[in-house]
Protein backbone atom coordinates (compact mmCIF):
# COMPACT_ATOMS: atom_id res chain seq x y z
CA UNK A 1 0.00 0.00 0.00
CA UNK A 2 2.92 2.33 -0.32
CA UNK A 3 1.75 3.64 -3.58
CA UNK A 4 -1.29 4.57 -2.00
CA UNK A 5 -2.48 8.02 0.14
CA UNK A 6 -4.98 7.31 2.67
CA UNK A 7 -7.70 9.28 0.30
CA UNK A 8 -6.85 6.49 -2.01
CA UNK A 9 -7.14 3.59 0.43
CA UNK A 10 -10.68 4.92 1.30
CA UNK A 11 -12.25 5.39 -2.24
CA UNK A 12 -10.65 1.51 -3.02
CA UNK A 13 -12.15 0.46 1.11
CA UNK A 14 -15.41 1.72 -0.23
CA UNK A 15 -15.52 0.18 -3.44
CA UNK A 16 -14.63 -3.05 -2.49
CA UNK A 17 -17.18 -3.20 -0.05
CA UNK A 18 -19.80 -1.72 -2.35
CA UNK A 19 -19.17 -4.58 -5.10
CA UNK A 20 -18.75 -7.13 -2.35
CA UNK A 21 -22.45 -6.21 -1.14
CA UNK A 22 -23.82 -5.92 -4.34
CA UNK A 23 -21.90 -7.86 -6.83
CA UNK A 24 -21.93 -5.08 -9.19
CA UNK A 25 -19.69 -2.34 -10.74
CA UNK A 26 -19.37 0.64 -8.90
CA UNK A 27 -19.10 4.31 -10.07
CA UNK A 28 -18.26 6.95 -8.30
CA UNK A 29 -21.73 8.65 -8.03
CA UNK A 30 -22.37 5.80 -5.43
CA UNK A 31 -19.45 6.55 -4.00
CA UNK A 32 -19.96 9.99 -3.37
CA UNK A 33 -23.90 9.23 -2.40
CA UNK A 34 -23.28 6.28 0.42
CA UNK A 35 -19.82 6.99 1.53
CA UNK A 36 -19.31 10.41 2.42
CA UNK A 37 -15.78 10.56 1.02
CA UNK A 38 -15.60 14.13 1.30
CA UNK A 39 -14.58 15.10 -2.26
CA UNK A 40 -15.90 15.93 -5.29
CA UNK A 41 -17.09 12.92 -7.80
CA UNK A 42 -14.71 14.41 -10.49
CA UNK A 43 -12.08 13.67 -7.59
CA UNK A 44 -13.60 10.31 -7.03
CA UNK A 45 -13.39 9.42 -10.65
CA UNK A 46 -9.63 10.54 -11.01
CA UNK A 47 -8.51 8.55 -8.21
CA UNK A 48 -10.67 5.29 -9.27
CA UNK A 49 -8.80 5.74 -12.50
CA UNK A 50 -5.32 5.89 -10.86
CA UNK A 51 -6.50 2.98 -8.92
CA UNK A 52 -6.98 1.06 -12.08
CA UNK A 53 -3.66 1.84 -13.29
CA UNK A 54 -2.08 0.79 -10.08
CA UNK A 55 -3.85 -2.66 -10.86
CA UNK A 56 -6.68 -2.47 -7.97
CA UNK A 57 -9.53 -2.02 -9.77
CA UNK A 58 -10.91 -2.96 -12.93
CA UNK A 59 -13.49 -2.21 -15.66
CA UNK A 60 -15.99 -4.48 -17.42
CA UNK A 61 -16.42 -3.90 -21.28
CA UNK A 62 -20.03 -3.64 -20.66
CA UNK A 63 -20.30 -0.63 -17.44
CA UNK A 64 -18.79 2.35 -16.60
CA UNK A 65 -18.31 1.32 -12.82
CA UNK A 66 -15.24 -0.83 -11.86
CA UNK A 67 -14.69 -3.83 -9.97
CA UNK A 68 -11.90 -4.90 -7.16
CA UNK A 69 -9.12 -7.03 -8.73
CA UNK A 70 -7.85 -10.00 -6.86
CA UNK A 71 -4.78 -7.58 -5.69
CA UNK A 72 -6.80 -5.38 -4.09
CA UNK A 73 -9.58 -8.50 -2.57
CA UNK A 74 -6.12 -9.52 -1.06
CA UNK A 75 -4.95 -6.38 0.66
CA UNK A 76 -8.88 -5.64 1.45
CA UNK A 77 -8.90 -8.78 3.90
CA UNK A 78 -4.98 -8.54 5.08
CA UNK A 79 -5.06 -4.90 6.49
CA UNK A 80 -8.20 -2.73 5.45
CA UNK A 81 -10.69 -5.76 6.85
CA UNK A 82 -12.46 -5.46 10.21
CA UNK A 83 -11.97 -8.90 11.00
CA UNK A 84 -14.90 -10.31 13.80
CA UNK A 85 -14.34 -12.74 16.26
CA UNK A 86 -16.43 -15.40 16.43
CA UNK A 87 -18.60 -14.95 19.68
CA UNK A 88 -18.76 -17.69 22.53
CA UNK A 89 -22.27 -18.99 21.23
CA UNK A 90 -20.90 -19.73 17.67
CA UNK A 91 -18.04 -21.61 18.92
CA UNK A 92 -20.05 -23.76 21.02
CA UNK A 93 -22.62 -24.50 18.39
CA UNK A 94 -19.38 -25.55 16.21
CA UNK A 95 -17.78 -27.68 18.28
CA UNK A 96 -21.15 -30.04 19.44
CA UNK A 97 -21.91 -29.85 16.10
CA UNK A 98 -18.88 -31.68 14.72
CA UNK A 99 -18.15 -33.28 18.51
CA UNK A 100 -19.51 -36.68 17.87
CA UNK A 101 -17.21 -37.07 14.83
CA UNK A 102 -13.42 -36.49 17.21
CA UNK A 103 -12.67 -40.29 16.90
CA UNK A 104 -12.31 -40.61 13.48
CA UNK A 105 -10.69 -38.18 11.07
CA UNK A 106 -12.47 -39.11 7.28
CA UNK A 107 -16.20 -38.18 9.55
CA UNK A 108 -14.24 -35.07 11.23
CA UNK A 109 -13.34 -33.88 8.07
CA UNK A 110 -17.15 -34.49 6.32
CA UNK A 111 -18.67 -33.26 9.41
CA UNK A 112 -16.47 -30.44 9.14
CA UNK A 113 -17.12 -29.70 5.49
CA UNK A 114 -20.85 -29.51 5.87
CA UNK A 115 -21.11 -27.16 9.17
CA UNK A 116 -18.56 -24.32 7.24
CA UNK A 117 -21.03 -24.96 4.02
CA UNK A 118 -24.23 -24.09 6.21
CA UNK A 119 -22.25 -21.16 8.23
CA UNK A 120 -20.36 -19.60 5.34
CA UNK A 121 -23.06 -20.08 2.61
CA UNK A 122 -20.72 -21.49 0.16
CA UNK A 123 -19.36 -25.09 -0.86
CA UNK A 124 -17.28 -26.77 2.13
CA UNK A 125 -14.33 -29.18 1.67
CA UNK A 126 -11.75 -31.13 3.41
CA UNK A 127 -8.79 -32.68 1.57
CA UNK A 128 -6.12 -35.43 2.38
CA UNK A 129 -2.63 -35.70 1.47
CA UNK A 130 -4.00 -39.24 0.41
CA UNK A 131 -5.75 -37.56 -1.81
CA UNK A 132 -9.13 -38.41 0.12
CA UNK A 133 -11.82 -35.80 -0.16
CA UNK A 134 -15.04 -34.62 1.33
CA UNK A 135 -17.61 -31.99 0.29
CA UNK A 136 -20.78 -30.44 0.89
CA UNK A 137 -23.11 -27.06 0.07
CA UNK A 138 -23.01 -26.99 -3.87
CA UNK A 139 -26.83 -25.85 -3.91
CA UNK A 140 -25.29 -22.38 -2.03
CA UNK A 141 -23.12 -21.41 -5.10
CA UNK A 142 -26.55 -20.54 -6.62
CA UNK A 143 -27.59 -18.17 -4.29
CA UNK A 144 -24.78 -15.67 -6.34
CA UNK A 145 -25.05 -14.05 -9.21
CA UNK A 146 -21.51 -15.01 -10.24
CA UNK A 147 -22.81 -18.98 -10.58
CA UNK A 148 -25.79 -18.00 -12.73
CA UNK A 149 -23.18 -18.27 -15.58
CA UNK A 150 -23.51 -22.72 -16.25
CA UNK A 151 -19.66 -22.58 -17.56
CA UNK A 152 -18.36 -20.76 -14.38
CA UNK A 153 -20.39 -23.68 -12.31
CA UNK A 154 -19.19 -26.57 -14.52
CA UNK A 155 -15.99 -25.31 -14.14
CA UNK A 156 -16.19 -24.83 -10.10
CA UNK A 157 -17.91 -28.95 -9.82
CA UNK A 158 -15.02 -30.23 -11.88
CA UNK A 159 -12.30 -28.23 -9.53
CA UNK A 160 -14.14 -30.03 -6.84
CA UNK A 161 -14.17 -33.22 -7.68
CA UNK A 162 -10.62 -33.50 -9.94
CA UNK A 163 -8.27 -34.22 -6.90
CA UNK A 164 -5.39 -33.71 -8.50
CA UNK A 165 -6.66 -30.05 -9.05
CA UNK A 166 -7.05 -29.39 -5.65
CA UNK A 167 -3.75 -31.43 -4.58
CA UNK A 168 -1.72 -28.71 -6.96
CA UNK A 169 -3.85 -25.61 -5.31
CA UNK A 170 -3.35 -26.60 -1.68
CA UNK A 171 -0.04 -27.46 -2.21
CA UNK A 172 1.13 -24.32 -3.14
CA UNK A 173 3.52 -22.38 -1.03
CA UNK A 174 1.23 -19.93 0.07
CA UNK A 175 2.61 -18.30 2.73
CA UNK A 176 2.43 -19.20 6.76
CA UNK A 177 -0.82 -17.16 7.53
CA UNK A 178 -3.09 -19.75 9.79
CA UNK A 179 -5.79 -19.10 6.50
CA UNK A 180 -5.09 -19.26 3.18
CA UNK A 181 -7.00 -16.89 0.63
CA UNK A 182 -6.98 -17.61 -3.12
CA UNK A 183 -8.44 -15.67 -6.07
CA UNK A 184 -9.78 -17.18 -9.34
CA UNK A 185 -8.01 -14.84 -10.92
CA UNK A 186 -4.83 -16.27 -10.12
CA UNK A 187 -5.69 -19.82 -11.18
CA UNK A 188 -5.25 -19.01 -14.68
CA UNK A 189 -8.88 -19.94 -15.86
CA UNK A 190 -10.88 -16.93 -16.58
CA UNK A 191 -14.48 -18.94 -15.97
CA UNK A 192 -13.11 -18.60 -11.79
CA UNK A 193 -12.25 -15.13 -12.64
CA UNK A 194 -15.07 -14.50 -9.86
CA UNK A 195 -14.08 -17.41 -7.33
CA UNK A 196 -12.43 -17.61 -4.40
CA UNK A 197 -11.13 -20.60 -2.27
CA UNK A 198 -9.96 -19.72 1.80
CA UNK A 199 -8.43 -22.70 3.30
CA UNK A 200 -6.75 -23.64 6.39
CA UNK A 201 -3.99 -26.46 6.81
CA UNK A 202 -2.85 -28.35 9.43
CA UNK A 203 -1.42 -32.03 10.44
CA UNK A 204 -3.52 -34.29 12.02
CA UNK A 205 -3.79 -38.56 12.47
CA UNK A 206 -0.57 -38.59 10.84
CA UNK A 207 -1.99 -37.26 7.74
CA UNK A 208 -1.90 -33.56 5.91
CA UNK A 209 -5.47 -31.74 5.79
CA UNK A 210 -7.17 -28.91 4.45
CA UNK A 211 -9.86 -27.53 5.17
CA UNK A 212 -11.56 -24.54 3.49
CA UNK A 213 -14.52 -23.27 1.46
CA UNK A 214 -15.20 -22.37 -2.03
CA UNK A 215 -17.74 -19.89 -3.51
CA UNK A 216 -17.89 -16.24 -4.72
CA UNK A 217 -15.16 -13.48 -4.39
CA UNK A 218 -17.54 -12.09 -2.25
CA UNK A 219 -17.59 -14.55 0.17
CA UNK A 220 -18.16 -13.24 3.83
CA UNK A 221 -14.45 -13.18 4.50
CA UNK A 222 -15.09 -11.22 7.88
CA UNK A 223 -16.99 -14.43 9.18
CA UNK A 224 -15.01 -17.06 6.79
CA UNK A 225 -11.78 -16.15 8.25
CA UNK A 226 -12.23 -16.19 12.07
CA UNK A 227 -14.40 -19.53 11.19
CA UNK A 228 -11.50 -20.87 10.12
CA UNK A 229 -9.16 -19.99 12.62
CA UNK A 230 -11.44 -21.76 14.50
CA UNK A 231 -11.71 -24.90 13.15
CA UNK A 232 -8.03 -25.45 12.93
CA UNK A 233 -7.21 -24.77 16.62
CA UNK A 234 -9.87 -27.20 17.49
CA UNK A 235 -9.48 -29.83 14.74
CA UNK A 236 -5.98 -29.64 15.85
CA UNK A 237 -6.89 -29.94 19.96
CA UNK A 238 -8.91 -33.54 19.16
CA UNK A 239 -6.14 -35.30 17.98
CA UNK A 240 -8.64 -37.87 16.29
CA UNK A 241 -7.62 -41.58 14.82
CA UNK A 242 -7.15 -42.17 11.39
Amino acid sequence: MIDLTSRQIQILKAVIEEYLETAEPVGSDTLDKKYNLGVSPATIRNEMAYLSEQGYLKQPHTSAGRIPTSLSLKLYVKELMNKKNLSVADEVSVKERIWESRDDLDHLLQASARVLADRTKAVGIAFTDDRRTFHSGYANLFNNPEFFDVDVVRTVLSLIEETRQLETIFNKPWGDDVVHIIFGEDLGNHYLDSVSIAFTDFTCANRRCSLGVIGSSRVNFQQVVPMLEYFHNLIVGMSPRE
